[in-house]
């Protein structure tokens, strides 16, 4: 996930601050030239580390705080407030005309940044919002780059409109548009080409294009983890064209992040999704002041909420079920790969609890910790047993596992092993009784959470 490094610097920043009960000026000048030199290295433009710095301190060096019952939390939320405005304060959506009026989104962006794919995922969204939203073929170009889109709209369930490589760009737009009109569709996303640099072709290319529709809402995709130069390429795009908006992508890949934390203070456009995986679902809405308690090891449960909202597939009966068999001990091999199936689909153990509290800083040495070769391998043993199997633990005996050890290639200590450490997971979850009730609502149908940890961890290294 982005900002782990950042994360990191910036709360051992602070972390001298906690033990004084009351601060002086030079201790929080001295956090804040830590504060600094984390920004910077994590590819923050330099005006804007030097005017949020300045501010920080304006802020925090008066008797108010300096005083205050916890003066060290004190400076920390002014932190965390200015990180929050200078993403953008508040939530922006993707802005729709009025009424029937159809809406056609114009996707910008360099060759490599994720344009074609982050139109894709965008659609996807769309859906969820009740949108008719077809994608239009602009990218004549790039090899391949049409039958990309076709198969990216297939995979979220939107049509794909397309006149081939002979067409110029805005004669297809005003085809794409006139069939929107007699299909009544709601937004046309007109995939457009990129270049591996700025130059003037493309530009008169999109300003064309924007002539004959009416673009209503430009939309710049940038690659995160080109870091500074993802601002610079921005504010050229704004200049040259107007945009309205930006998608980060690959943001889960950058170890910087500092193009979120530049984009809106250097261009004035709001970033409206970022890019959190590879996946066509994982598009996620920017919300500035998630981002910044993030950034500060506070967590964002509410975006875990939501994702858990989104991906877990069980339903409430399904999700009471697996929790009442935890409590009584009866835990079994298929609820076990269930979890697994649901903790895939939030992104993994490591993604889930970069979300958490506490958790943020430890993300990335987490993430190393967590053996991937394991969790296959379990995957495998399970799916190695009958369906008889899977759902009473106890018929396991030498000869079964045995046959299992073969149907999932392993040595027959990889399957001992495993087994054991189950029946301590079943064992332990019977001991903690009604203490699953409590992740319920977060967690629905994912009891296996705690089992994922055993007593020894049987994921980890």
């Amino acid at each position: 996930m982005a900002f782990e490094g950042l994360s990191e610097k910036l709360q051992n920043a602070f972390r001298n601050l906690r033990g004084k009960g009351k601060l002086s000026e030079a201790d929080v000048k001295e956090a804040l030239k830590e504060v600094k030199v984390a920004l910077l290295e994590a590819d923050v433009n330099f005006k804007v580390v030097k005017n949020f710095v300045k501010t920080v301190e304006e802020k925090c060096v008066g008797e108010e705080v300096l005083n205050g019952l916890n003066p060290s939390q004190t400076v920390i939320k002014v932190v965390n407030d200015e990180l929050t405005s200078l993403m953008g304060s508040e939530t922006t959506e993707v802005a729709f005309r009025p009424g029937k009026e159809i809406t056609v989104i114009m996707m910008v962006g360099l060759q490599g940044a994720g344009k074609t794919t982050a139109s894709a995922k965008m659609a996807g969204q769309f859906i969820k919002k009740g949108k008719k939203s077809p994608l239009v073929a602009c990218d004549i170009y790039r090899p391949a780059a049409i039958e990309q889109l076709k198969v990216n709209g297939s995979k979220v369930g939107v049509d794909v409109f397309e006149m081939g490589t002979d067409v110029k760009p805005p004669v297809i737009a005003e085809n794409a548009l006139e069939k929107a009109k007699k299909e009544n569709y709601n937004v046309v996303i007109l995939d457009t080409a990129g270049r591996l640099q700025i130059d003037e072709v493309l530009m008169n290319e999109l300003k064309e294009i924007k002539e004959k529709v009416g673009v209503f809402q430009t939309i710049l995709v940038v690659d995160a983890m080109t870091g500074q130069n993802a601002v610079n390429v921005a504010k050229t795009f704004d200049e040259e064209i107007g945009i309205d908006g930006v998608i980060l992508s690959k943001l889960d890949g950058d170890t910087r992040g500092g193009a979120a934390l530049s984009i809106k203070a250097v261009t004035g456009k709001p970033i409206l999704y970022v890019g959190m995986g590879e996946k066509l679902t994982d598009l996620e809405q920017f919300y500035p002041d998630r981002m910044a308690s993030r950034i500060l090891g506070m967590g964002d449960v509410l975006s875990l909420i939501e994702k858990a909202q989104a991906n877990v597939t069980t339903t409430e009966e399904e999700s009471r079920g697996m929790m009442n068999r935890m409590q009584k001990g009866k835990f079994d091999f298929n609820d076990y790969l269930e979890s697994m199936k649901q903790m895939k689909n939030m992104g993994g153990i490591a993604s889930i609890l970069s979300m958490l509290p506490g958790m943020g800083v430890n993300a990335a040495d987490l993430e190393g910790a967590i053996d991937e070769k394991k969790l296959r391998q379990t995957e495998a043993i399970i799916l190695s047993m009958t369906p008889e199997e899977r759902s009473n633990p106890k018929l396991m005996n030498p000869r079964r596992k045995f046959r299992i050890a073969k149907g999932a290639g392993l040595d027959i200590a990889e399957v001992n092993r495993f087994i054991k450490q189950f029946e301590q997971s079943q064992k332990m979850m019977k001991q903690m009784g009604g203490m699953g009730k409590r992740g319920r609502g977060m967690f629905p149908g994912m009891g296996g959470m705690g089992g994922f940890g055993g007593r020894k961890g049987f994921p980890f290294k």
